[in-house]
């Protein structure tokens, strides 16, 4: 039995949502109206996992975010609008701990909840089981240091000496993460690793609605040497660059004029997420020589991804899994371990560190 804790303070909200997890059965519920009712319903229910609204009166749901993980971490997966503004605040609650969030279709899930109500049932459950990162995360100790320095780019690092390529990776490639639930945060703990100098492009598949890539783009611009920026037209590839795809979108590879370029397509129907990171690696498969490729499978419940990566290193890419002991959802990575798709196996921590000894030395 899921001991869950629904907040909201729409009466309705509750009413509609309980009934969607009373119904899935497997659920013991009970409901607070707003984020001060949660802290101490978290205290006293002890939920396995809690869904949390972000506007409500008397405390919103980012302070009580912040205070339940500070008193009693526990998964949360916020209620999120699909506004700029939903979107940002969704991100900084990710930063704080919580684990996924719940999109509000049309603005109001009490109008359209029939849409997203599998969604929902399913990233709960896998909230209930997910891996909580209580430590201070990286982008929060960037963010501090960012904070007593100039705020404008880093310049490129001069390479004084010319880089050692080994085990067949030669100078033009290309870096393919794919990642779900949990990965921003996840993201935040790798990208900010990696160098101004970084030799090969960095395109990035990770499941998000549409209104939520750019920022996301930005906020993670702002944490790396490296340029961050959402794909949302035919775009040249260049190192020094991390390239985010569109939500409600595809991102795919192409070649034009011996160029390599990341292009948007609208969602392939055949696939159940996107940006789909299994349409991404397939085109890499197509466009690339996969002795060129380096395929990363980070934090996600489900299997998007899998196959093609599991490809790509049948025929010469080394691609890499997040481990359990760092993966908050261990989906996505188990499923590429499963079909013998990985190259290795690592934790987060270590995964930048690896990406640049297999490109630079």
């Amino acid at each position: 039995m899921i001991k869950l804790l629904i907040v909201d303070d729409s009466a309705l909200m509750r009413r509609q949502l309980t009934t969607i997890f009373q119904d899935a059965g497997n659920f013991e519920i009970r409901t607070a109206r707003n984020g001060r009712e949660a802290v101490e319903e978290n205290r006293i229910f002890a939920p396995d996992v809690i869904t949390l609204d972000i506007n409500m009166p008397e405390m919103d749901g980012l302070t009580a975010l912040s205070l339940l993980m500070a008193e009693r971490p526990v998964p949360v997966v916020m209620v999120s609008s699909l506004t700029e503004k939903g979107a940002l605040a969704t991100l900084e609650a990710l930063n704080l701990g919580a684990v996924d969030y719940i999109p509000k279709p049309g603005g109001t899930i009490s109008l359209t909840i029939s849409e997203i109500e599998n969604e929902i049932i399913s990233k709960v459950r896998a909230a209930a089981r997910a891996r909580l990162k209580t430590t201070r995360s990286l982008a929060a100790r960037l963010r501090d240091d960012m904070r007593s320095k100039p705020a404008e780019k880093p310049a490129p690092a001069p390479v004084s000496r010319p880089l050692i390529r080994r085990g067949g990776v030669r100078d033009k490639g290309v870096v393919l993460i794919g990642v779900s639930t949990g990965g921003p945060r996840t993201l935040e703990e790798i990208l900010p690793l990696l160098p101004a100098d970084f030799a090969w492009p960095v395109l990035v598949a990770q499941h998000m609605p549409a209104s939520f890539t750019h920022p996301f783009a930005e906020r993670m611009n702002a944490l790396c040497p490296l340029t961050v920026s959402e794909v949302s037209r035919p775009t040249p590839l260049e190192a020094g660059n991390i390239y985010i795809g569109k939500g409600g979108a595809d991102m795919v590879l192409a070649q034009r004029t011996n160029k390599l370029i990341a292009l948007v397509r609208p969602e392939h129907p055949e696939f159940l997420w996107h940006p789909s990171v299994e349409l991404l690696g397939r085109s890499a498969l197509e466009h690339c020589d996969p002795a060129n490729v380096i395929a990363v499978m980070l934090t996600g419940m489900g299997y998007d991804g899998a196959q093609a990566f599991t490809d790509l290193k049948r025929q010469g890419a080394r691609t890499i899994a997040e481990s359990e002991e760092t993966a908050i959802v261990f989906g996505m990575p188990a499923e590429l371990i499963a079909r013998n798709g990985a190259t290795l196996t690592l934790p987060a921590d270590r995964i930048a560190l690896q990406l640049q000894n297999w490109i630079e030395r």
